[in-house]
Order: structure tokens, then sequence, then C-alpha cells
């Protein structure tokens, strides 16, 4: 892709992504794809495809626990699509594949991607539910939802199964903690596994504020 071609779907993206829901918003699309492209390179998928694919991927977002959610990948999708093929410049046969990328990379409809650039896309995503960002982002969106950030009674879910829609912390246990493991490719391994360490050692500090130390 030219760098021009670039520039001009990031000042697209961003002039788009208005949402107020700063967990998805226009610089959660900037560190994916600043992921995406660091993955892809070493992975040698298509830079064509990549790059509308992250900068889009949530184009089209609803309020937490909104039942039209569910449909978030399909319309952006489709947004994408359109914007495409408003572009003269950008290879029209190579738009298919970029919906397949947003449509696979939803996290919680748990899609196997069928395209190294929807699995770079998909671990690019996630990578964002991890590390020092994914609490930022869980705690942001816990103040929107208006939710406890623990179970007084077992912050740790150490004696109770995680219920992620009733306490911030608990999504460690249903999310955060398992990212590392549903990664596609190596580099994405790597930046996880760094991630997950620092979650770890947050878990860690918490728990000795929560006794009092």
């Amino acid at each position: 892709m030219t760098k021009g071609l670039r520039k001009k779907l990031i000042r697209l993206a961003k002039k788009k992504i208005t949402t107020k829901d700063i967990s998805h918003d226009f610089q959660h699309s900037v560190r994916v794809l600043d992921l995406a492209e660091k993955i892809a390179k070493d992975e040698g998928a298509d830079f064509d495809i990549i790059i509308p694919a992250a900068l889009f991927h949530d184009v089209v977002i609803y309020p937490k626990n909104d039942p039209r959610g569910r449909n978030e990948s399909d319309k952006s999708a489709k947004y994408t699509q359109r914007l495409l093929m408003s572009i003269k410049e950008y290879p029209k046969h190579k738009i298919d594949k970029v919906q397949t990328a947003i449509r696979q990379c939803s996290f919680s409809k748990s899609i196997v991607p069928n395209l190294i650039e929807a699995k770079i896309l998909q671990d690019a995503d996630r990578l964002e539910a991890t590390g020092a960002i994914s609490i930022m982002r869980t705690f942001s969106s816990t103040g929107q939802m208006k939710r406890p950030f623990y179970n007084p009674d077992d912050p740790f879910c150490e004696n109770r199964k995680p219920t992620p829609k009733n306490y911030a912390l608990d999504l460690f246990y249903t999310r955060l903690l398992k990212v590392e493991g549903m990664m596609y490719t190596k580099k994405a391994r790597e930046l996880a596994k760094r991630r997950t360490k620092f979650l770890t050692n947050f878990l860690q500090e918490l728990r000795l504020e929560l006794d009092g130390k």
C-alpha cells in the first residue's frame, strides 16, 4: 500500500470513529493498526488488507449490553466495503478479504479465522485485551456501566466462579489472563507473554494493597 493511501485511510477513520466508548475509540484502532502492521511484517501478510481491516474493525460500536452489539462486526465489514469501493486507488479485488478479516475479528463469537490477515487482526485486537492497556480499558468500561471494581468477599475468585458482568476484576480470570493462549502468530505470542506477566504483577500488588500492605 502506498503511503498516500495509508494516510488517507487513517484520516477517514479518524473522521468516522467518534464513539464515546474510549475502549473502542479511534486510538484503539490506531493501536490495533500498529500491532497488526508489526505482526504482518513478520508473517508476510498483505498490508492492503491489514490496514483498512485494522482501522475500521470497530467502526460500528453500540453501547455495552446493547442487543445490536452482536451485529457490530458484520456492520463494520459492510461499512468498510462501501468505503473502499468509493476509493478509486484501492484494489477492489481485495475488499472481500478485508470484510472477512473484520467479520472474523469478533472476540465474543470465538471465530477461528481462515486467512492469515484475519489471524493477524484477531491477534492484534486481542492484544488490547491484555497488559496495561487492558487494565485501563476494563476499568473504563466498568465506570461506564457503574459496576464495582471487585467482590469484597472474594476479590480474586478463589472460591467462586468469576462473574465479569458483576465485577471488573473478574474479567481478568475469564478473558485478560487467557489471551496469551489464544494467539495465532509468533510475534503476538511474544507480546502477549510479556503483557500477561504485567497483569500477574498487577494482581499481586493489588492483593497486597487490599490486605492493607
